[in-house]
């Protein structure tokens, strides 16, 4: 079974920095691709960031430059940094993952099997 477990997320001001984690079980994170989405209310969920099964590193545009993913294969966690927050970054942060994704697939969110319940990051101005 495989369970995705995000915590870190809370309310910040805008310019502050937040630091999500996702911690798995039931799978490898380093055998696997693993991205943060969010979803704001009102909108689709989008993609923020990735790690790819290549080891590469996706960002999306609007945090690039502000985000930073990073796996720690020791503890089966992939965390993700991002900084000088707007209130535009405000919503509901998930972790996904999945071993079998294709690259092109990776930041298309109905490509992953598996995802975490979502922490709220609410940046006020």
């Amino acid at each position: 079974q495989v369970q995705l477990v995000e915590s870190g997320g809370g309310s910040v001001q805008a310019g502050g920095s937040v630091r999500l984690s996702c911690a798995a079980s039931g799978r490898t994170v380093s055998r696997s691709a693993v991205a943060w989405f969010r979803q704001a209310p009102g909108k689709e969920r989008e993609f923020v960031a990735a790690i790819g099964r290549n080891n590469h590193y996706y960002y999306a545009d609007s945090v690039k430059g502000r985000a930073t993913i990073s796996r720690d294969n020791a503890k089966n966690e992939v965390s993700l940094q991002m900084n000088s927050l707007q209130p535009e970054d405000t919503a509901v942060y998930y972790c996904a993952l999945d071993s079998s994704i294709i690259l092109s697939e990776l930041r298309n969110h109905l490509a992953y099997d598996y995802w975490g319940q979502g922490t709220q990051v609410t940046v006020s101005s």
